[in-house]
């Protein structure tokens, strides 16, 4: 049981110390010795300098102000670390449970920071993060905190108010996200980075501490992060649910590559020039029988932890061969289907031969399948396995498909040793190309080298018919997005293909003779 004379000790302590150790008491402080002095003389000026600290260390005030020193903040943009952020949070947290108090807690993620780091450097980062905090700081108010969280992560609380509700917090969201991605200028390159964000109200919190508030909007976040870039989320009851998704999908992941759950959607790409189609790319998806469509970035983690990369591309090879026999068996004109290859893959000494085997079953000639690799694979492979497969790949007649170009720094001669096929342009160049002229520039670059080296190049991410018109008129020579079309499952694929050829037929052909 409480020891009441403990409490009202507690409740004095904090109602008195931020009086005695704020600015007005120190405005005071000479004229109150004074005042000791003439009425009481000597005695009462000895009593007030020696009563007087011995009230303050009563009430604690002594005690609070090295906690305020010691707090420490991030050396890179100078905001709270996460003890700071924390204690914060405890005590925004208990105050709101005042009646007529509301807060929220924050937490935004730049997307796409790995790769800025890897394309531009850990000082460049730096200046990234430091600039996007600047920016976030302009954006809240006085009173409201705010946080670095990790690498790419901020967190903040807002102030208690009286007025707060979720589309005032969808508001704020929107606020802060435009203020983050605004281009930032790095070494006079302009760099687009997308924030997602996720949010909790006070009043949703689903626990009694600061600590699962900021959880919640933890949770919150990783959902927005699993629809796409630049996604907005709030906490929900059926937030927590799915923050549990993860742990169950473990178990179910080796069974779901069995059973067929996990399978290829295709993504088509087109031709610049002429708008048909030249392939489509294999993207892997996964139906859950209970949880529906999972997101790739929320299963593909879990199967490479499992071990399950090698067996998952060895599914998506088969289907995508099956798809391509399919689409000739139907009459479309589908040249090929690009596989994405994960390193594990590619440290397979019996890769080749694997795929020799797999097209021979098919009776497909190599030239129809892409094989993806990643950059980062070409700009840093000591493995000379993975070296000898690419090479032995190209020289089987398949094409090599150079993934994400401009986030890994690769080389030209690692390019041409390499046998690169083609070049895909990460969808951060494509971003905002049509309006923004630095990415003209640094799209303009990509394929010009392109050009010299002979070499075809795809865009990816391309989502506004001012991109597509911009890449075409640069020259680039296949275009892939949500511009185009979605991935989809293989049975969608037919009409889309029927459709889309049919909308080239009923063009109006420009300079065609009147009869």
């Amino acid at each position: 049981m409480t020891n009441p004379s403990l409490g009202l000790l507690a409740r004095l302590q904090e109602r008195i110390a931020p009086i005695l150790m704020g600015p007005p008491i120190l405005a005071f402080l000479p004229a109150i010795t004074l005042a000791a002095f003439w009425f009481g003389g000597e005695l009462a000026l000895i009593l007030v300098a020696l009563g007087f600290p011995l009230i303050i260390a009563a009430t604690g005030g002594f005690g609070k102000l090295p906690d305020r020193a010691l707090i420490s903040r991030d050396s890179v943009t100078g905001l709270l670390l996460r003890d700071g952020f924390d204690a914060t949070l405890d005590h925004v947290y208990q105050s709101t449970a005042t009646p007529g108090l509301r807060s929220a807690c924050f937490m935004l993620e730049l997307d796409d920071y790995g790769k800025s780091v890897d394309r531009h450097g850990q000082a460049a980062a730096d200046l990234i993060m430091q600039c996007s905090g600047t920016r976030l700081v302009s954006a809240l108010r006085d009173g409201d905190t705010i946080a670095r969280m990790g690498d790419s992560r901020f967190a903040v609380c807002l102030i208690p108010v009286r007025h707060l509700d979720l589309e005032l917090c969808i508001q704020i969201s929107g606020r802060l996200q435009s203020a983050v991605e605004e281009p930032i200028s790095v070494d006079g390159l302009s760099v687009h980075l997308s924030c997602s964000i996720g949010f909790c109200l006070h009043s949703r919190a689903p626990g009694e501490t600061g600590q699962e508030w900021l959880a919640a909007a933890s949770d919150a976040l990783i959902e927005a992060k699993q629809i796409s870039a630049s996604t907005i989320r709030a906490y929900s009851a059926e937030t927590r649910k799915k923050s549990g998704l993860r742990s169950e999908l473990r178990d179910d992941a080796a069974s779901a590559l069995e059973n067929g759950r996990i399978q290829p959607w295709y993504q088509p790409q087109i031709s610049t020039d002429t708008g048909k189609v030249t392939g489509f790319e294999a993207l892997a998806r996964w139906t859950h029988p209970t949880h529906g469509l999972i997101a790739p970035d929320t299963f593909l983690p879990i199967l490479e932890e499992a071990g399950l990369m090698e067996r998952l591309g060895q599914v998506m090879l088969d289907h995508a061969l099956t798809a391509l026999k399919a689409w000739d068996t139907a009459g479309l004109d589908v040249p090929r289907v690009g596989v994405n290859f994960a390193t594990d893959e590619l440290r397979n000494p019996g890769l080749v031969d694997k795929i020799l085997w797999a097209l021979d079953r098919f009776d497909l000639p190599p030239e129809r399948l892409s094989v993806e690799i990643v950059e980062t694979v070409v700009a840093d492979c000591p493995d000379d396995i993975v070296t000898r497969n690419i090479a032995g790949l190209a020289e089987l007649g398949c094409r090599i498909d150079l993934d994400d170009f401009g986030t890994g720094q690769a080389s030209i001669a690692a390019i041409r040793r390499f046998a690169v096929s083609r070049i895909k342009i990460d969808r951060s160049f494509v971003t905002k190309a049509d309006r923004d002229p630095d990415q003209q520039r640094l799209v303009g670059a990509i394929l010009s080298m392109a050009e010299r080296l002979d070499m075809e190049t795809l865009a990816e991410g391309v989502e506004t018919v001012g991109e597509h018109a911009l890449l075409a008129q640069l020259g680039c020579d296949h275009v892939q997005g949500y511009g185009i079309a979605r991935p989809m499952p293989f049975e969608q694929t037919l009409d889309w293909v029927t459709n889309h050829m049919a909308k080239l037929r009923d063009a109006p052909r420009i300079g065609r003779d009147v009869g």
